[in-house]
C-alpha cells in the first residue's frame, strides 16, 4: 500500500485533470493513469533536438537472450536483454542496461536509432556533430586546466624566488 502522502497527491492529480474516477478505484495503482488523458498529460520532449529518422518495426528483428556480468538470479535466470538487428543494414544492437525489459528495448532502440543514422547520414549525422561538439569542450577544458597549472606552478615560484 502506498503512503498516504502519495495517496493525497495522486487525488490531487486526478482532480486536475478532470477526468472522474470513481472513488472504489482510490488507493490502487493504476488510479494514476485515468482512461481520457485531460489538460494535465503533457507531450513530452527529448533533452536533446536530433532529427533522427524513425525506425519501422518490421524492419526489425528483436531477440531476448540472458544477460551477461554481475547481478546473480536477476540475470543469470531472465532473458531481458534485449539484441535488435535493423535488417535494411544489418547493424545489430545488444542492450542490457536495466533489470527492466522495457527499459533495456526502449534503450537498445534508441542506440539502433543512433547508429542507423550514422550508418546513412555519415559525418552529417546530428550523432556526429554532437560527439565532435563533446570533443572539442573537452579540449579547452583540458587546455584551461594545463594553463591554470602552469600559472600556479609559476606564481609558486616567484614567490619561492622573492622569499630568498
Amino acid at each position: 500500500m502506498p503512503p498516504s502522502n502519495v495517496l493525497h497527491f495522486s487525488r490531487w492529480l486526478i482532480k486536475l485533470s478532470g477526468v472522474p474516477q470513481p472513488s472504489r478505484l482510490w488507493g490502487k495503482p493504476h488510479f494514476l493513469l485515468p482512461q481520457k488523458p485531460g489538460p494535465l498529460f503533457l507531450v513530452a520532449v527529448k533533452k536533446s533536438s536530433k532529427d533522427l529518422q524513425p525506425l519501422s518495426e518490421a524492419d526489425l528483428e528483436e531477440q531476448f537472450v540472458r544477460g551477461s556480468g554481475p547481478g546473480g538470479q536477476a540475470t543469470n535466470k531472465t532473458s531481458n536483454c534485449v539484441v535488435l538487428k535493423h535488417l535494411p543494414s544489418g547493424i545489430v544492437v545488444k542492450c542490457h542496461e536495466t533489470r527492466s525489459l522495457e527499459l533495456n528495448r526502449q534503450r537498445a532502440r534508441e542506440i539502433l536509432q543512433e547508429k542507423v543514422d550514422v550508418f546513412y547520414k555519415g559525418e552529417t549525422s546530428e550523432v556526429v556533430k554532437e560527439q565532435k561538439e563533446l570533443q572539442k569542450k573537452k579540449q579547452v577544458k583540458r587546455q584551461q586546466a594545463r594553463e591554470n597549472l602552469e600559472r600556479k606552478r609559476r606564481l609558486k615560484e616567484m614567490q619561492a624566488s622573492e622569499d630568498k
